[in-house]
């Protein structure tokens, strides 16, 4: 419901700031008169950048050694997956637990109030553009595998068994080769005296040959793609144990963390510092009474996050972490009639990122 209010209120609720801004937690079905937003949760993007190599057999494989003296051709569809490189990214989703109202209060107008889609709360007094997307690196697909048919001449096509072809596509390689090194050596009657002609020439024929040598040592044809696993971290992730996220197999890429075909995406999380007291003393107890009425905003605490593959380390990075941080309290004071604030927050850590204040005349 939350939700639903929040994204009906985005920005269409506007703008007198002479209004006291009262905020409450949320509860549905009670609190109807008001804005509705959450403060965000963090979780983690592992992105994974693996190339993905599919080696094809060739149509004449298994005469390569007979004709070609070609050892040890692939003679079945294969596929192996290495990972490139990986990042962690920290993302903002809406906490259900922590889901608050600025009050529309009777006589008076409400605050401007920028929101997200989802309903994290952007800006209070001030029109705020939620961030686009955390970008992802761009798959780089494979190149298109070539065809040695399209370089057979008709003699081979009309050939009346695999084992003639095969022969007859050797014996049009050796020639081709015998005519390249001709053109290199200036001894062929049609060498270009032009060295951008000879070149083309050059050009045309390695692509013919890569062809034509394709039906008999296959290939191997690499897409770069790009891999994404999530996972939302609890306190109790900072105990020390490895967390098994995932699993990467190098036959069938990212798998599920329960299948064994791939070693264990491990992720380990550690405070960095002394995280924020949860259990406030006396005197801030008092003081946050006081400011009931005030705007919730996230305090998160800096973590440091590594991802390992089985033992090998792929990255560690800090990152700011919502659930091991606290929810603060700005004082209403801030918002009163005296006060015209404008507050920015971060979108995916819900923390304050700006305040303006000016008093009224």
């Amino acid at each position: 419901m939350g939700r639903c209010l929040a994204a009906g209120l985005m920005l269409g609720l506007a703008v007198s700031t002479a209004a006291q801004t009262e905020v409450s937690e949320f509860r549905p079905g009670v609190t109807l008169e008001g804005v509705n937003y959450f403060l965000p949760k963090t979780r983690l993007r592992m992105v994974i950048v693996a190339d993905k190599a599919v080696t094809i057999p060739g149509e004449f494989a298994q005469y390569a050694n007979r004709y070609l003296r070609l050892t040890d051709v692939p003679a079945v569809e294969t596929t192996e997956w290495n990972i490139r490189s990986v990042a962690i990214q920290a993302l903002g989703t809406p906490d259900s637990t922590k889901a608050f109202s600025i009050k529309v209060k009777s006589k008076t107008s409400a605050p401007l109030v920028s929101l997200t889609h989802d309903g994290l709360l952007l800006g209070v007094n001030t029109s705020v553009q939620p961030d686009d997307d955390m970008a992802l690196p761009e798959r780089v697909p494979a190149p298109k595998p070539l065809n040695g048919r399209d370089f057979m001449t008709q003699g081979i096509l009309s050939a009346g068994s695999t084992a003639k072809m095969a022969q007859l596509t050797a014996e049009e390689i050796y020639d081709i080769r015998e005519s390249r090194n001709a053109l290199i050596r200036g001894e062929a009657d049609n060498t270009p005296k032009d060295g951008a002609q000879l070149k083309l020439m050059l050009d045309n024929i390695d692509r013919q040959l890569a062809a034509l040598e394709s039906l008999f040592k296959g290939q191997t044809l690499t897409s770069q793609e790009v891999l994404t696993l999530d996972y939302e971290p609890v306190v109790g992730d900072l105990r020390g144990h490895h967390l098994l996220v995932g699993r990467f197999s190098k036959r069938l890429g990212l798998v599920d963390a329960d299948d064994l075909s791939g070693e264990p995406l491990l992720l380990d999380i550690e405070a960095v510092g002394n995280l924020p007291a949860s259990i406030p003393d006396e005197d801030t107890e008092r003081k946050k009474a006081k400011m009931e009425q005030g705007l919730r905003v996230n305090q998160p605490a800096l973590a440091k996050v590594t991802l390992s593959l089985a033992k090998r380390q792929l990255v560690t990075t800090e990152l700011p972490v919502c659930q091991f941080g606290t929810v603060e309290v700005l004082s209403d004071i801030l918002f009163n009639k005296k006060m015209e604030t404008r507050v920015v927050m971060y979108q995916h850590t819900g923390s304050v990122k700006q305040i303006q204040g000016e008093a009224d005349e």
